[in-house]
């Protein structure tokens, strides 16, 4: 039992390591967003289902969206490197431009919570009035901020 048990804390310890290799101290954030694309996914087809509309098609429509998020999110943090990088050229400090990336990846994570919770209610799930209400005030602020 504890050769198993030190498989997995390996394992684990691996995982995170390599998380915290690609994506830095705020990799959880990231993590986050990717097992949040796996419940959308699993949510929307289990609607999908219930609805006696599954396709395979539609399946690989939405798991190529998804991929495609990650490009955005892929293109928002490498935006502001590329700037600083060139603000370092030209002696300005561009910094504030990592703003873009975690605005992006914040608005997304809000994106998939959203379809999570519509799939759930069209599911017949009770979903808590409040988390309903919370996600569109974060909604509100994070389009306020981005405007």
């Amino acid at each position: 039992m504890k050769h198993v048990v030190d498989t997995y804390n390996a394992f684990v310890g691996c995982v995170i390591a390599f998380f915290s290799m690609i994506f830095g101290e705020h990799w959880i954030l990231f993590a986050a967003f990717l097992f949040l694309n796996v419940i959308d996914w699993l949510s929307g087809w289990s609607k999908a289902r219930r609805l006696h509309k599954e396709s395979s098609s539609v399946g690989l429509k939405g798991i190529v969206k998804k991929v495609w998020y990650w490009v955005i999110i892929a293109i928002a943090f490498l935006i502001p490197s590329v700037f600083m990088e060139i603000g370092k050229v030209i002696n300005i400090n561009l910094s504030v431009t990592r703003f873009l990336g975690w605005m992006t990846l914040a608005m997304l994570l809000v994106n998939e919570v959203r379809s999570i919770i519509e799939n759930l209610v069209c599911l017949h799930i009770q979903v808590p009035e409040v988390l309903i209400k919370g996600l569109a005030i974060t909604d509100k602020i994070l389009q306020d901020t981005q405007k």
